[in-house]
């Protein structure tokens, strides 16, 4: 495995890991942050950012914050999923982008 790809692996989880600690302090709540991934989502899907971008590039983009997604879902629970099982999670719940058909 490409180790950039371990690199953003470890990225991912500590940033679900770091989410997980603000809403148990109080600082913010899943709501929050949820809110806050939905709009990087709507940013990065965008139509000024997605033309002319293919389905699997678009999914690329998109995988890091829909599995923060997920994990932020996960709370207020102590056992976060593993990366791989959130990475398979993300993978069920993909949808078509509003321009297929």
């Amino acid at each position: 495995m490409n180790v950039a790809n371990l690199q953003l692996e470890g990225l991912l989880m500590a940033v679900a890991s770091i989410n997980q600690v603000l809403v148990r302090k109080g600082l913010l709540t899943v709501e929050d942050i949820d809110i806050a991934l939905r709009k990087a989502e709507a940013m990065e899907t965008g139509e000024e950012r997605s033309d002319g971008m293919s389905e699997s590039n678009r999914d690329a983009v998109n995988f890091p914050i829909r599995l923060l997604e997920l994990a932020n879902q996960c709370q207020p629970e102590a056992d976060m999923p593993s990366f791989s099982k959130l990475a398979r999670m993300v993978g069920q719940m993909k949808e078509p982008y509003n321009d297929q058909m």
